[in-house]
C-alpha cells in the first residue's frame, strides 16, 4: 500500500510539471549593455595652453600624469563612458629634424597596432592655412582606436590617442568609439596655436 501511495505521489508530481511547461523553450538573445550617450557640446581649453581647441564638456582635462610629460600634455577623461584622450604637445625647436622625427613617432605608434588591427584607415586634412592633421582609425581589437597629429609645421607639434581602460570588446564599444571620434574631429577642426 505505501509503494501505490509513493506511485501516485510521483504520477502527480509527473503531471503538474508537464502541464506546468507550456510552449517550446526560446534561447534569449545576446544582450549588450545600454549606452547612454550625452548630447555633444563643447568649450574652450585653458588659455595657458600653447594650442587651443574645443573640446567635450562630458570630458574632463586633467594633466597627464607620466613622468616624462610636460606641462602642456593633458588627458581629456570620459568617466561616465570609461574613455580617455592623451594629447601630448611639442615643440618644433630644430626645424625640419625635429619634424620629420615627431611625424615618424607618429606613424611608429600607429603601426605598433598593426598586429592586432583589422584595417588602418588615415586620412589628411588642411585645419586652416598653416595647420594640417593625419588621422588614424583603426579596427578590430587595438588598444587604441583612433589616432591623430597636428602640425603648423615649424612651432608646434600635437598627437592625440583615445584609450579605453576595460576588457570589453571593442564592437561593444563601437558606439562611444563613434561618439568620442566624432569629439576628436571636433577637437581637431578647432584647434588653433597660441602664437598665432
Amino acid at each position: 500500500m505505501h509503494m501505490l501511495k509513493d506511485h501516485r505521489a510521483k504520477l502527480i508530481l509527473f503531471l503538474l510539471l508537464v502541464c506546468a511547461c507550456e510552449g517550446s523553450y526560446v534561447p534569449k538573445p545576446k544582450g549588450y549593455n545600454r549606452i547612454d550617450l550625452p548630447q555633444h557640446s563643447y568649450k574652450a581649453t585653458p588659455d595657458t595652453l600653447p594650442y587651443r581647441f574645443e573640446y567635450s564638456e562630458a570630458a574632463t582635462l586633467e594633466r597627464h600624469k607620466s613622468p616624462m610629460a610636460t606641462k602642456n600634455w593633458i588627458d581629456l577623461k570620459y568617466y561616465d563612458l570609461g574613455g580617455e584622450i592623451q594629447l601630448t604637445y611639442l615643440p618644433i625647436r630644430n626645424g625640419e629634424k625635429d619634424l620629420i622625427s615627431m611625424v615618424n613617432d607618429a606613424f611608429r605608434l600607429a603601426s605598433k597596432h598593426q598586429v592586432k588591427a583589422s584595417g588602418i584607415e588615415r586620412a589628411e586634412i588642411k585645419v586652416d592655412s598653416i595647420t594640417s592633421a593625419t588621422i588614424f582609425k583603426l579596427q578590430g581589437e587595438v588598444p587604441s582606436q583612433f589616432q591623430f597629429f597636428a602640425t603648423d609645421s615649424s612651432n608646434h607639434f600635437l598627437r592625440g590617442a583615445l584609450y579605453f581602460r576595460t576588457s570589453t570588446k571593442n564592437d561593444s564599444l563601437e558606439p562611444v568609439i563613434d561618439f568620442i571620434g566624432e569629439d576628436m574631429l571636433h577637437m581637431i577642426n578647432t584647434l588653433s596655436w597660441k602664437d598665432q
